[in-house]
């Protein structure tokens, strides 16, 4: 990403923001200046009630009293003690009420603009090509949606929210400092600007590097627990624990000093500058008391001018904290911003059209392909047919194109030249959805998730609108049906995470069921039986060769006697296309 600097990342950020979401952020503006009002109020009434403690009698005789006086028929000097009081009370409590609505606004506005951004990180990540998936490490995507995009949170929207705040609060409450004494007000707010003038230049590059460092750290982070969990069986067969543990130690470490870096960085300055405030309100204190009006005077304004820096000192922190966590961010938010910037495909902004016209054969027509344009040729000028209703087996020595042969068919990679024709209807960008809709895929590894059997045939179906009949048929059809219904809790047994309560069996019959589910007339199978002992996969393929006729049925598979009941067998080499006819007619070949 071009943009390394604050404004210009902010601006991106911006036009991710929902218009919705601005709408609110510019009632919460209206807000935030309806409470800076309330402060002038708070900061304004302290004069008079101050002086009627103090000089009652000249408070009493002050010509902006007399329309307050004569409204509330008041005879004598102590009279006004009473309404200032409730006055200055009730202003507080307004002034607070207002601070209190506002954080409210402000803290729930900025979490929906962090799940907005998450969901639409999420989103766009999802729609994105297999080829950019297996191209970038997992973790550091599921941190940027999950990690990342919560400090956005806390390093970019709060912050933003709460600096133009701090200064709309700064601007009124300078205002009515002014209208006490504009000398001294002007002085304490240039000193006190100056100061953290000087806190940012010195802590800008220590954030900048610690920045950095949590961004990258975090996704140290994740990759460890990742690898960690995901490969418990060898870590407690190999007893390798203390490697991730000292590997999470290192990253997690490391991320949170420059988090306590960052955050002692924001929030020291504060205590600095509550001593100086201290200092100046004793030294004006000793300045306004040797005047000839003595200290009769000198309270109401001492008092106000007291109120007023203990107003701005918190404001001018929370802008420098504001300004830290933006710079403190900065990292996080460019990486968080670039997942947000992928592109979405044209058929992920339009309903979802009608499946693609399939009725003869599907083809490739001189398909060649490889990972970047440097890569090596994994698929070079390969053409072949294949009948609708026809089952096809793949065969070929490890890289010889087979799996990529199967994306390239699904619609998962672009070929690099040549052209996939569905009844001589080109398959491209625009139709590649209404192509695979044709498909379901049974992978050598089923993924499924920890939910009930019935979740897991209905993939990605919400609970609500499974349809049960068509997960018996499908349970069925894979031989799986009578295994499921003598469990106890039948089709609502729960599965365990990657289905660790399955036998290998098991779950490739799920996976079967599960293409099954989506009524798709062309099953790919990419060695969906090779993990399998001869015996479980023998009757793996029985469910297989039991399915209708009228499905399109592609199996990847090791051992050749697999696709004994296989119509036409493809034999690849080196992306190119070797051999080719029945399963007796390649055998007598071997």
């Amino acid at each position: 990403m071009k943009a390394q600097t604050l404004a210009p990342l902010m601006a991106s950020l911006w036009g991710h923001i929902s218009s919705r979401r601005r709408h609110q952020i510019f009632l919460l503006l209206g807000l935030m200046i309806l409470a800076s009002f309330a402060e002038i109020l708070s900061i304004g009434a302290v004069l008079p009630f101050l002086g009627v403690l103090t000089a009652s009698d000249r408070v009493f005789n002050h010509p902006l009293a007399q329309p307050f006086i004569t409204l509330l028929e008041l005879q004598r000097p102590s009279d006004l003690l009473l309404p200032l009081t409730v006055a200055f009370g009730v202003a507080a409590l307004v002034t607070g009420a207002l601070r209190l609505t506002l954080l409210w606004a402000n803290t729930k506005l900025s979490y929906s603009i962090g799940a907005d951004i998450s969901k639409d990180i999420y989103r766009r990540t999802l729609y994105q090509p297999y080829a950019t998936h297996i191209s970038r490490n997992s973790s550091e995507v599921i941190n940027g949606i999950s990690n990342k995009a919560s400090v956005v949170i806390h390093s970019a929207v709060t912050p933003m929210l709460t600096l133009i705040s701090s200064l709309i609060m700064l601007v009124t409450i300078l205002a009515a400092l002014l209208t006490v004494d504009p000398i001294i007000a002007i002085a304490a707010f240039a000193g006190f600007g100056a100061i953290y003038a000087v806190v940012i230049r010195i802590a800008r590059r220590r954030l900048a590097i610690d920045s950095q460092r949590i961004a990258d750290e975090s996704t140290r982070v994740m990759k460890s627990l990742q690898e960690g969990l995901g490969g418990i069986r060898d870590v407690l067969l190999d007893g390798t624990q203390e490697v991730y543990c000292q590997a999470y130690e290192s990253a997690d470490g490391a991320m949170r000093r420059a988090q306590g870096n960052n955050q002692f960085i924001s929030q020291s300055p504060r205590y600095g500058m509550e001593a100086l405030g201290m200092i100046l309100i004793s030294a004006l204190a000793y300045m306004l008391a040797q005047q000839s009006e003595g200290v009769s005077k000198a309270i109401p304004v001492l008092g106000a001018l007291a109120l007023g820096a203990q107003r701005m000192i918190p404001v001018l922190q929370q802008a420098y904290w504001s300004w830290a966590s933006f710079e403190g961010g900065l990292a996080s938010l460019r990486d968080t911003l670039e997942l947000l910037e992928q592109p979405l495909p044209d058929y992920a902004l339009t309903p979802l059209d009608k499946p693609l016209e399939y009725q003869k054969y599907f083809a490739f027509r001189d398909v060649s392909f490889r990972y970047g344009s440097q890569g090596a040729w994994v698929i070079n000028n390969l053409s072949i047919d294949i009948r609708k209703g026809s089952r096809v087996g793949l065969i070929g020595k490890t890289g010889s194109g087979k799996s990529t042969v199967l994306d390239i068919l699904m619609g998962l990679l672009v070929p690099t030249r040549g052209q996939l024709l569905v009844d001589d209807v080109l398959v491209n960008d625009k139709n590649i959805r209404r192509w695979q809709l044709h498909i379901a895929h049974v992978p050598q590894s089923i993924y499924l998730a920890d939910c009930s059997i019935a979740e897991n045939i209905a993939f990605g179906i919400p609970q609500e609108n499974i349809d049960w009949v068509r997960v018996r048929e499908a349970a069925q059809q894979a031989q799986m049906a009578g295994v499921i219904e003598s469990w106890p809790e039948k089709y609502q047994t729960t599965v365990g995470e990657r289905g660790v309560r399955l036998s290998g069996g098991q779950r490739q019959r799920i996976g079967i069921a599960r293409a099954l589910y989506k009524k798709a007339d062309v099953l790919v199978f990419d060695e969906a039986t090779s993990a399998l002992d001869s015996d479980t996969e023998q009757s793996v393929m029985q469910a297989i060769d039991g399915l209708s006729r009228d499905l399109t049925i592609i199996i990847i598979a090791h051992r050749l006697t697999t696709l004994k009941g296989c119509s036409e067998i493809i034999e690849l080499s080196a992306g190119e296309l070797c051999r080719r006819g029945t399963y007796e007619e390649i055998v007598s070949l071997a």
